[in-house]
């Protein structure tokens, strides 16, 4: 089913299996692809540089993120170019902090106004936002992730503060902000509600992308023959 016409947040693919993303990727409603080690590990891949070669051989032509692993920032400025030499269409996850919350602000200000295209990840709140648009301003395409979906996790309602963070991004034409990891396809249409640039889902989320405006009384009889089939297949008596 198509979006509407005055939908505009783009939407990216967030995972680490190949068939997966090549299904996604025939999908002309998905315009980029992002990936983090943890869906890494998840999809059992131990090569990671086989991996993001054979995905970037299969999709040369959309924006791909691939995600450092060093903790020490020298190490992810060499990693980072690294990544960033294996294709145009890379982006470079570099995380806000490394793991003793030193932030990883002079990281990302050298390696932008060094043409690398960044992708800073794992921010969770608005002062993380505006620092780090400070350090990308002016340099070379970059995304801001945001996690969304955590914020909410923590009883917060995210909206207001990614409604914020598309302000701050303003002033920096080169920065695109990420609603990141969003909870239910609602998400999609909030951050496309505020004028957030990107979001990106994992394909459990995208696949109710089929779901878009369907009508309502036929979707409620579609629910009750799934619980009558069910519950006659199990075989239940009272």
């Amino acid at each position: 089913m198509k979006l509407p016409s005055n939908f505009k947040t783009k939407i990216f693919a967030d995972g680490a299996d190949k068939t997966t993303m090549l299904r996604l990727y025939s999908d002309q409603r998905i315009q980029g692809f992002t990936t983090n080690p943890t869906l890494m590990r998840k999809a059992g891949i131990t090569d990671y540089e086989a991996f993001a070669r054979d995905m970037l051989a299969a999709i040369p032509d959309r924006s791909i993120s691939f995600e450092v692993f060093a903790d020490d920032f020298s190490e992810m400025e060499r990693q980072a170019r690294k990544i960033a030499s294996w294709g145009e269409n890379v982006y470079v996850k570099i995380p806000v902090m490394n793991t003793s919350g030193k932030p990883s602000l002079d990281l990302i200000s050298h390696l932008t106004g060094a043409g690398v295209k960044v992708n800073v990840t794992a921010l969770l709140t608005l002062a993380q936002v505006r620092d780090v648009a400070s350090a990308l301003k002016g340099g070379s395409p970059a995304y801001i992730s945001v996690f969304a979906g955590r914020i909410a996790d923590t009883g917060r309602d995210p909206v207001p503060m990614m409604a914020a963070a598309v302000e701050l991004a303003v002033p920096c034409p080169n920065i695109e902000l990420i609603w990141a990891s969003p909870r239910e396809l609602l998400n999609v249409f909030q951050a496309n509600a505020i004028g957030c640039h990107i979001i990106t889902a994992t394909s459990d989320i995208l696949q109710k992308l089929d779901l878009v405006c369907k009508e309502l009384t036929e979707y409620s009889l579609e629910t009750v023959r799934m619980f009558y089939d069910d519950a006659r297949q199990s075989g239940f008596v009272l």
